[in-house]
């Protein structure tokens, strides 16, 4: 992790003087949401939070995802998953859509005239319905005995990230249907044997977002890195938890 971690960086900083305008991701913006002042560290003063160790077991799912729902993009056909269901839609096919599918290289992108920003997201899938709707649909994995579901506390940040896909398709003068959809594997753990190979159980979730906070949200982030100060920190923030911490037994 310290060979990429950079713990003050000069590069991609908000300048509140600039013109030129400035490119933030959907995860910042959550990042906002959840801690104002790690947002503020981050963007403005180039103290970005240590990453988490990838998880490399998702990544291979979402790869695998993305791979089988493709021969249905490419056949215009309905993926069994889309049919157990009763979802009347297949993948959309459309130039753009390995474009839209990497968030390293911007994803779906809209400029905000209002705030100077470019806001940025990498969605996994989007599949279209009879009615000319786009779907937006994002892969999740994990393993556990109970069921899955997005019902938790902590799951608010998958559905504000639908949420900001569905307005970025919008803004990007798409249909988009108001209901999109959670690809949810859950690895089975309690086979007899291993055998090299992971089953899952899949499961999907529709979920109806309401993107009518996002504009206010990015307007407020704005304001946020306009000020000249430390904003508040998050109700809940482990990170500053641990900076005030370990301030306190440094000092003593």
């Amino acid at each position: 992790m310290s060979k990429f971690y950079n713990p003050k960086r000069s590069r991609n900083l908000f300048d509140p003087n600039s013109k030129e305008p400035y490119k933030i991701s959907r995860s910042k913006i959550d990042l906002f949401l959840n801690c104002p002042r790690c947002f503020y560290l981050d963007r403005r003063l180039g103290v970005a939070q240590p990453p988490g160790f990838p998880f490399s077991l998702n990544a291979a799912v979402d790869r695998l995802l993305k791979k089988e729902f493709d021969i249905h993009r490419a056949n215009k056909t309905a993926h069994p998953l889309m049919k157990t269901y009763g979802v009347d839609a297949i993948p959309m096919a459309h130039e753009k859509i390995e474009q839209w599918r990497d968030s390293l290289g911007g994803g779906i992108s809209y400029f905000d005239e209002k705030t100077n920003f470019i806001i940025t997201g990498g969605v996994d899938d989007v599949w279209i319905n009879p009615k000319g709707e786009l779907i937006i649909v994002d892969y999740k994995s994990t393993s556990k005995g109970e069921e899955v579901s997005i019902d938790a506390d902590w799951q608010i940040g998958y559905k504000r990230q639908m949420e900001i896909y569905q307005w970025l398709f919008r803004k990007n003068d798409f249909k988009v249907s108001s209901v999109g959809y959670f690809v949810y594997c859950n690895g089975i753990a309690d086979k007899e044997a291993f055998d090299a190979k992971l089953e899952f159980y899949i499961k999907l979730i529709p979920y109806k977002g309401d993107d009518s906070w996002v504009e206010g949200t990015i307007l407020a982030a704005r304001e946020c890195l306009e000020a000249d100060d430390l904003p508040e920190s998050g109700n809940d923030c482990d990170f500053c938890k641990y900076r005030e911490a370990a301030k306190e037994v440094e000092i003593e």
